[in-house]
């Protein structure tokens, strides 16, 4: 489970809203607005890769996919490893001499 977040996403949006529209550093509106300053440059690099203004990070959608799919690889890796073991023990099952019982 993911960290709680430091800050409400309403002040996320605000501070990124007022450093694109205004043009005020981001130093000036972090410090106005109690945020740490690299947090909100963060913030407005990733709102940059979401408008695609900026090709050196991934959108927030491109970050969910590679989540989910990183995700579901994990997921299948555990399943071929469980169909590995449980296909060992049948051929092994399938290779031992069968003895008939005496009656």
């Amino acid at each position: 489970m993911p960290a709680p977040r430091k800050y409400p996403d309403e002040l996320r949006e605000r501070a990124v809203r007022e450093v694109r529209t205004t043009g005020r550093p981001i130093a000036h509106v972090a410090k106005d607005l109690g945020i740490h300053k690299e947090a909100l440059r963060g913030w407005v690099r990733q709102a940059e890769a979401d408008a695609g203004e900026r090709d050196d990070r991934l959108t927030t959608a491109e970050r969910e996919e590679l989540k989910q799919l990183r995700k579901e690889v994990a997921e299948l890796r555990r399943a071929n490893e469980i169909l590995k073991a449980a296909s060992a023990f049948f051929a092994a099952e399938l290779d031992r001499p069968r003895t008939r019982p005496t009656r």
